[in-house]
């Protein structure tokens, strides 16, 4: 396991971005959960008075209990119907002060005073998207910087929505996932491709890749198109949305969250257009489609087995057929350092890239 510090990557220790915590039914019992992301632990919960999710820093100021933990002995747990959540607020179990979703202090049983300005835990900003829960983290404080993560397909009854796939915590810090967007020479002999066109374009926060070619899963004879075509975005360092053609058309997801430094929790997920060409979808779709992100998340378990094995790639030897790994690992230090520092790197790192000796990407022709 490496670190931010081994990678050389920045200033801060955790990157800047939207990132995944949680799926959202994790939170439909209105029972706590206990998150750790970025070296803090967390209390995350849905208010039971509006629905809000809300995320609070776990320990309450009063004598450091957390939050969220599970409880079952004290008598607020038990008095809540096995929940601390009270209307949008969250009582700590232990002396019952209660923090509303702003994070303040705004009651405590038995004292009758004023409430102390430092009873207080950070709120977080986060949002209910995708089936999932994202935060904004920024070392610096600052608002969000782009738009969360969103499709405008999940609101459209031809898709099929899915389950999140839970690929657990990664001994690996999150650089070694990233290469992945650059990383043409792995394509062929991991996932079976046969890619016949490949680029990178680096552009602001985003990074991109697009490529096309065979692939000996993920299409077949009377799909929506011949050959895999993928258009696959980073979205800041912890989002990645994939737009798939190959035996039906979908769009990918996957997560990466640090955890620790140097551990990294990951999520996998795929919504597909209706197999039937229906309007709506119907229960046949749903089976295909979940068959689907079966054979998806198999592909992608391929890397997922290499990187539980590898060591670090501190100083990789890379070679100009492997893909743009050098702009990329530039591109990905702008989250790892402050705003003020941010052109620099994209100073260096932006463009459209394409490895030596295969053809940039073309436009797919999709099936009727």
């Amino acid at each position: 396991m490496a670190t931010t510090k081994d990678y050389r990557i920045g200033e801060f220790t955790f990157p800047r971005g939207w990132f995944m915590i949680a799926e959202a039914s994790e939170l439909d019992t209105h029972r706590p959960l206990a998150v750790r992301f970025f070296g803090k632990d967390f209390a995350l919960y849905r208010g039971r008075a509006t629905g809000k999710v809300v995320l609070l820093d776990a320990y309450c100021p009063h004598m450091k209990t957390h939050l969220a933990a599970p409880n079952k002995t004290s008598y607020v747990i038990q008095d809540g119907m096995g929940t601390n959540v009270e209307g949008d607020g969250i009582r700590c179990p232990y002396h019952a002060w209660r923090f509303g979703p702003d994070g303040k202090c705004d009651d405590i049983p038995y004292h009758k005073g004023e409430i102390p300005a430092a009873a207080c835990v950070k709120s977080w900003t986060v949002v209910e998207s995708l089936g999932a829960v994202f935060v904004w983290h920024d070392p610096e404080g600052g608002e969000p910087e782009w738009d969360h993560p969103s499709l405008p397909q999940w609101e459209d009854p031809a898709w099929v929505r899915p389950k999140w796939d839970h690929l657990g915590v990664l001994q690996q810090h999150g650089q070694e996932i990233v290469d992945n967007i650059c990383d043409y020479g792995h394509l062929s002999p991991i996932h079976g491709s046969t890619v016949a066109r490949f680029e990178n374009e680096i552009k602001g926060h985003t990074a991109i890749q697009r490529q096309c070619g065979g692939h000996r899963t993920l299409v077949s004879a009377d799909g929506v198109s011949a050959d895999l075509h993928t258009i696959t975005t980073y979205h800041g360092p912890g989002v990645l949305m994939s737009d798939l053609t190959g035996m039906y058309e979908g769009v990918m997801l996957i997560c990466n969250t640090p955890v620790d430094d140097g551990t990294t929790k990951v999520w996998h997920a795929l919504m597909v257009r209706s197999p039937s060409k229906s309007k709506v979808v119907t229960k046949t779709d749903a089976v295909e489609a979940a068959h689907f992100q079966e054979m998806a998340l198999t592909a992608f378990v391929q890397d997922v087995e290499v990187w539980n094995h590898k060591a670090p790639c501190i100083n990789g030897l890379f070679i100009p057929s492997d893909g743009a790994f050098v702009k990329a690992r530039i591109w990905y230090k702008q989250f790892f350092n402050p705003r003020a520092k941010k052109q620099e790197y994209l100073d260096q790192a932006e463009g459209v890239y394409v490895p030596r000796g295969i053809p940039p990407y073309t436009q797919p022709k999709i099936a009727a």
